[in-house]
């Protein structure tokens, strides 16, 4: 076995990779936010279906789709894995150990955390994604040029309650999942200091809540002008 297998199939090296992948991830969320912010301009959709078919037809944003997908793959295995072998060795079980004392819930639930995001995923992407690349496409004209209508779905997808439900709950998943995993990728990639760690970790704080809250803004502003209308 090389050096390189060795290194990523111990423990180090595989928290190392959740690292380098959910800090990729945390870049990818906040790209995602901005472009779905596209969704509040008072223009009928058409700056949201302009973007969603340049993000759709872009060669260089469907190459880094691929890397997305890996990004995704590498982070959910290795979690699940570290997960799963830590469950395995600990032989004192939780509620004899008074965790409380020293970590907080998120962290003691990172895998909880992460499996209702990956299932909220996995609706998210059916619901969208695959819609948007395999299914019928609703064309419509903007300035003399033909779109597909995916502002349509958005909003009628946002006008399920159950739907909004999900996402929500989701969103705050995530943003528990993103309160202990940011500072802790810094932390074992070896960006550990007096001076920087304190300030890495309220910016963790402060990403956490913004970036979920943002992606919850959108069906619940959705939903409540539907109940208005």
């Amino acid at each position: 076995m090389s050096w390189f297998s060795k290194t990523f199939s111990s423990s180090i090296g595989r928290k190392l990779v959740v690292a380098v992948t959910g800090l990729f991830l945390c870049s990818f969320l906040v790209v995602h936010l901005i472009g779905n912010l596209q969704l509040f301009k008072s223009d009928g959709g058409a700056s949201f279906n302009i973007y969603s078919h340049f993000m759709a037809t872009n060669p260089i944003i469907r190459t880094m789709e691929i890397v997305l997908l890996l990004g995704f793959v590498f982070h959910i295995y290795q979690s699940l894995y570290l997960n799963r072998k830590n469950n395995s060795v600990r032989k004192v079980p939780y509620a004899y150990n008074r965790p409380q004392d020293n970590s907080n819930w998120s962290s003691r639930s990172m895998g909880l955390l992460g499996t209702v995001i990956l299932l909220f995923l996995i609706i998210h992407l059916y619901n969208f994604f695959w819609r948007a690349r395999f299914g019928e496409p609703n064309m419509i004209d903007i300035e003399g040029t033909g779109y597909d209508d995916l502002y349509s779905v958005v909003v009628q997808s946002f006008q399920l309650w159950w739907y909004v439900l999900i996402y929500v709950v989701a969103q705050i998943a995530l943003g528990l999942h993103l309160y202990h995993g940011f500072s802790s990728a810094f932390h074992t990639l070896g960006l550990n200091h007096k001076k920087y760690t304190p300030a890495i970790q309220k910016f963790g704080a402060f990403f956490s809540i913004v970036v979920p809250a943002g992606f919850a803004s959108m069906p619940l502003y959705f939903f409540i002008q539907g109940l208005l209308n």
